[in-house]
């Protein structure tokens, strides 16, 4: 009985992460405080660039 829920057990977890992988998130990717300051400097150095 146990070896087989063991191997129940593994193949559901193969499943699993199967699944996992097929499925995207629609969540945007996260982006760090430093890298939107970063950002945010580059954009305000492109607008004052066109505006000159």
């Amino acid at each position: 009985m146990n070896r087989k829920k063991k191997i129940n057990e593994t193949l559901k977890k193969k499943q699993k992460k199967a699944n996992a992988k097929l499925h995207t998130s629609n969540k945007p990717r996260y982006i760090s405080k430093a890298e939107r300051e970063k950002l945010a400097q580059q954009e305000s150095a492109a607008e004052q660039g066109q505006t000159e």
